[in-house]
């Protein structure tokens, strides 16, 4: 099986389109929509690397980067975060939270990927 990738949004359409091309590319895709659901199942996949979406329920991406960074069981996975608000605060405070990755909606899927397997390969 390929590597696994753990997308977190709460646009269903963002979810579907992502999980679709990275399954193409031959990655395993798995689904969250709120920061809760994406630590939970953080803990049971152990994803090669998290797509997470900034601005959703239950805490928001930035607080369910901090508490993957927090725990020894996930602060080592890298985090690419994709937002529909890509204001330079918004880059410079992930920036300095130390994201792998930060990509404005609407992406480009080739970087995506590319960014993707700069970071874990295929």
């Amino acid at each position: 099986m390929g590597k696994r990738i753990l997308v977190v949004d709460d646009e269903p359409q963002i979810v579907s389109l992502l999980c679709q091309r990275l399954k193409a590319s031959g990655y395993e895709a798995f689904a969250a929509n709120d920061s809760y659901q994406c630590i939970k199942m953080t803990r049971e996949i152990k994803p090669d690397l998290i797509l997470l979406d900034i601005k959703m329920p239950a805490g928001g991406g930035i607080h369910a980067f901090n508490i993957l960074k927090s725990s020894v069981y996930s602060s080592t996975i890298p985090v690419i975060f994709i937002t529909a608000y890509p204001g330079d605060e918004i880059k410079k405070q992930v920036k300095e939270l130390g994201a792998d990755g930060f990509f404005a909606k609407p992406f480009d899927s080739v970087e995506l990927l590319n960014k993707i397997k700069e970071l874990i390969g295929e």
